[in-house]
């Protein structure tokens, strides 16, 4: 189905709400393509300007894609404390890329995020909306290794 079938179909069940018409075209997408945005502002008849006005507000929508599986790491105070950066620095160690970057063969994406709302099972790192607590690099490089069967993520 070509994208602009996608948001039609979309636009169907979602009637005329446009932050769950994104939601889905990024779910689909792992981003906000920029025809996307243009069929549903054409779509809805609304601006363009106030379709890229929301998306913009809203750091879970992308305009560039994202990996296939999303790595979030904390950074707020408690995880901090507790080896947050180090986590941080392992995953860019694994992965050879920094937060806000997506590997070049789209498996994986890393990003920080200064709380999860976790703070007692820092360090804390979330993969695709999982929860992993109390990480180490060790613990890193197991995690990983469920979500690629890649050789690269086996060295630490």
């Amino acid at each position: 189905m070509d994208i602009s079938e996608f948001i039609k179909s979309r636009l169907s069940i979602n009637g005329k709400f446009l932050i769950p018409t994104l939601q889905d075209i990024q779910e689909e997408y792992r981003y906000l393509p920029e025809e996307g945005m243009s069929i549903v502002a054409e779509n809805l008849k609304i601006p363009l300007r106030d379709v890229y006005g929301v998306a913009s507000f809203y750091s879970a929508f992308s305009f560039t894609p994202k990996g296939e599986h999303i790595i979030t790491v904390c950074m707020g105070t408690a995880c901090h404390v507790r080896g947050g950066v180090k986590i941080a620095n392992i995953l860019k160690k694994i992965l050879g890329i920094k937060p806000g970057e997506t590997t070049p063969d789209m498996k994986f994406s890393l990003e920080t995020v200064n709380c999860l709302g976790a703070c007692a099972l820092g360090p804390v790192m979330v993969v695709d909306g999982e929860y992993f607590g109390q990480m180490t690099p060790l613990k890193v490089s197991e995690v990983l290794k469920n979500f690629s069967e890649s050789a690269e993520c086996e060295r630490v």
